[in-house]
Formats: C-alpha cells, sequence, structure tokens
C-alpha cells in the first residue's frame, strides 16, 4: 500500500526501535511508496511513512532491496555529499563514507553483512540517520 509521506520535523526527530517479525507489512508498504516516488527518491526509511521501526528500502542498482535492523559496522572514506529527502525541502549537506558495511536482517529475520560503495552506501547512510531522528 502506498502511504504518505511524513514532513513532520518533530516526529522524523524521533528514534526508531527495532523490527520485529510483525514489521514485514510495513516493508511491503515502504516498498510500495518508493515505487510510487522512484522518480525523484532511491530510499526510504519506516518513519517517512509514519512508523517508527528500524526498516530501510533502497534502491540497489535497479532493483529494490529491504533492510531489517541495519547497523553499520565498518566505514572508510570519508567525504561531503549534498541530500535531498522526500520529508524535508531542500537540500543539505551531510558527511559520508565511501565504503561501509552493514550487518542486517534479512525478510527471513536472518543475519547478514554487506559491503556497499559509493551511491549505494550513500543511500543507506542516510537512511540510517533517520532512524537516530537525524534530519539532514
Amino acid at each position: 500500500m502506498i502511504r504518505p509521506i511524513v514532513k513532520d520535523p518533530v516526529f522524523l526527530a524521533l528514534r526508531s526501535d527495532a523490527a520485529g517479525p510483525e514489521d514485514v507489512s510495513v516493508a511491503r508498504d515502504l516498498l510500495d511508496t518508493l515505487e510510487a516516488h522512484r522518480d525523484s527518491c532511491v530510499g526510504m526509511a519506516a518513519n517517512m511513512i509514519g512508523v517508527r521501526k528500524r526498516i530501510l528500502v533502497f534502491m540497489n542498482e535497479d532493483a529494490p532491496a529491504v533492510m531489517f535492523n541495519p547497523e553499520i559496522v565498518s566505514r572508510s572514506g570519508p567525504y561531503e555529499a549534498e541530500e535531498g529527502c522526500l520529508s524535508l525541502p531542500g537540500l543539505r549537506k551531510a558527511t559520508r563514507f565511501r565504503t561501509i558495511k552493514v550487518r542486517f536482517q534479512n525478510d527471513r529475520f536472518q543475519w547478514r553483512q554487506k559491503t556497499f560503495r559509493d551511491f549505494t552506501a550513500q543511500i543507506i547512510q542516510h537512511e540510517l540517520d533517520h532512524f537516530s531522528g537525524i534530519l539532514i
């Protein structure tokens, strides 16, 4: 189901809680909402659709991907980026890392670890900021 995008900075500044198997439908809604905004969006965190859970979706090359409870376990190559967000107007500067290793749960809640680089790494870092209530 396509959900409306939350634009309330007070809500977006709240920290997200861990996701569990009962939250799989939220991931489906996130994927539907990402697809509906694909012309202007490459990633979304669950709080962007009003759910304070650690779930993110992103375009991994040309295919959408889902992560539950992701965390960065290593990072390298800091650089300054300028990013936009569907939830906030305008562009903002952010420090990002060219390479990140992420530990996350898949849709069966099995732990996985994967390395991401460049723009895909930037997308994931932006969405992880949402979990901590960081508004770029």
